[in-house]
């Protein structure tokens, strides 16, 4: 009965945070990419090289019902992702009431609540329900798994069936210990896999993980069983792996092309310095420290980042020799020895396919956290297998976990922790006042578009929230596609309505600071570079004066 208990104070501590001030923080590049395809729209219904105002963002960011075929076919050619996670969030904006915002979060939300209930399911079939309460309460008070459930991204929903195939692995496991077979699981397993590869490309990463964790198995069991039975279970495997590129093999061509787009070229791992081999290794640490700890050490004052940052290591040192001395025991009892095998060897398998990305193809994924949700659910399954094994020294109990992790969580709602990239909210307040009227961004590319529509949105919002303090704005898109020379030449011929410019804002992705013109012409008159107002989160921003 208590294990129950525990799973409904999990499911209730997860829904509130999940829910807690979810459309509070500013909409950013990925979440504004979530919603165009979400809705019904794509880019091209975006006004370019032309001034409108941010008032008009109400009419575009409106739902468009469609089908799931015809966003699949927007995906396919306008991104680089699978659709079936845009065709579920559609059908859901359709069902839920309210502000859009909260309704394209939402279902992340609902999804990461889910996600505690099979992770205790999960630690149930693997250890005891006991251990599935403990890794529910860690998921529930993950800042983390807070962070993925309140964006409105395809990452909870991924979590959800890596949850459910690991579940799946690990009753295999368990039948191949008894020398038997299911169908109904392997076709299961088989199914989960496949189709998870239409909600997230990374889906292959656990899925190739997970044959790895079955080859482990597979040698560790070659003496403990019939040498028929042994060859059998390859067979299993080999259909199984033959079913999952059955599910896949309607997608692959687009897979393939999506592979060489140019909008994963941001992740090209730097060469500026000699020590930059190491930058990953750092970030791979740091991705793992946040999974249990989360203190403020984002645009805070020097003192608080050191206290905090002291802080997480601290604790993140006491978690981690819980989480050892739990393994070992795990690993040494025969009772739970070959499902701590399963699960610590897909998060290995995991970790070195990340290190294949980033050090043989070049693609540095360990500068983005959120891309861990990949092997996440087997690590918070190990962690609460760990603490379960430990108990019931005084020492390490997880409580102090749950206090730590509860705290960060509070950080993460607050928007204090895991800040949005490009900090929409800090570029529209330094850009807005009561003279501001007009902000033009240059665009390459769609992302670019996604990314200035992120700003738009922001920039609206204060307006609404702040009307007093600045007149309603006027926003444009302007290509650089020929060189921020033409930029700055299209940029003269734009046509704004009244009121006359009085102040203007240049974003210009890929321009040096140092490349922005003193001047540029705006409706006829002449702007002059404020040298008092420039600014560059990822990307330079300028304000002008115009007379």
């Amino acid at each position: 009965m208590a294990h129950w208990l525990g799973l409904i104070t999990a499911l209730l501590i997860g829904a509130v945070l999940r829910f807690w001030n979810l459309d509070a923080k500013p909409l950013w590049m990925d979440e504004v990419i979530t919603a165009i395809f979400s809705m019904g729209r794509n880019y091209l219904e975006v006004p370019v090289e032309q001034f409108f105002t941010v008032a008009v963002l109400d009419q575009f960011f409106q739902l468009n019902p469609t089908t799931c075929a015809n966003i699949a076919q927007t995906v396919s050619v306008q991104s680089v992702h699978p659709p079936l996670f845009f065709c579920w969030l559609h059908q859901w904006l359709q069902w839920v009431p309210g502000d859009w915002v909260w309704r394209a979060r939402s279902l992340s939300a609902v999804a990461g609540v889910a996600a505690i209930a099979l992770s205790y399911g999960l630690n149930r079939v693997a250890f005891s329900p006991s251990a599935g309460t403990i890794a529910a309460l860690v998921m529930a008070v993950s800042p983390f798994a807070i962070y993925l459930s309140q964006e409105a991204r395809h990452y909870t929903i991924p979590i959800l069936f890596v949850i459910v195939a690991l579940t799946g692995l690990v009753r295999i496991q368990q039948d191949l210990l008894q020398q038997k077979h299911s169908s109904k699981i392997w076709m299961g397993w088989s199914v989960v896999n496949g189709v998870g590869f239409y909600v997230h490309y990374f889906l292959v990463l656990a899925i190739v993980a997970q044959f790895f964790a079955l080859l482990v198995l597979q040698i560790r069991l070659k003496s403990r069983q019939p040498l028929t039975f042994w060859w059998q279970t390859w067979g299993a495997i080999v259909l199984a792996g033959l079913g999952i590129v059955a599910i896949c093999f309607p997608w692959l061509p687009t897979f393939i092309s999506h592979i060489s787009r140019p909008e994963t070229d941001w992740l090209e791992t730097s060469t500026a310095a000699w020590w930059s081999f190491l930058v990953p290794l750092y970030q791979f640490v740091a991705g793992w420290l946040v999974m249990v700890v989360a203190f403020p050490v984002e645009y805070q004052p020097v003192w608080m980042i050191v206290l905090c940052a002291i802080a997480m290591l601290l604790l993140a040192g006491w978690i981690v020799w819980c989480i050892v001395k739990g393994l070992k025991l795990l690993w040494h009892d025969p009772q739970t020895h070959w499902q701590t095998l399963v699960l610590a060897s897909f998060v290995i398998a995991v970790i070195l396919e990340f290190v294949a990305i980033v050090y043989i193809l070049g693609k540095d994924i360990t500068q983005v956290p959120r891309y861990n949700f990949i092997y996440y659910p087997a690590v918070c399954a190990l962690i609460g297998a760990s603490f379960w094994k430990l108990q019931p020294s005084k020492y390490e109990k997880p409580l102090l976990l749950y206090f730590v992790g509860g705290l960060s969580c509070v950080f993460v709602v607050s928007n204090l922790v895991f800040l949005k990239p490009f900090t929409p909210d800090r570029v529209a307040n330094n850009i807005l006042s009561k003279d501001c009227s007009a902000i033009v961004m240059s665009y390459n590319d769609f992302q670019d578009i996604a990314l200035g529509l992120g700003f738009a949105l922001a920039i609206q919002t204060e307006e609404k929230q702040h009307p007093q303090h600045c007149q309603p704005s006027r926003f444009a898109f302007v290509s650089r596609s020929q060189g921020h020379n033409t930029f700055w030449q299209k940029l003269a011929t734009l046509k704004v309505e009244t009121p006359p410019i009085q102040k203007f804002w240049a974003i210009a992705p890929g321009l040096r600071m140092r490349d922005f013109p003193d001047q540029v012409t705006v409706q006829k008159r002449r702007c002059d570079r404020n040298p008092n107002q420039q600014y560059r989160i990822g990307i330079p921003y300028v304000g002008y004066d115009c007379r």
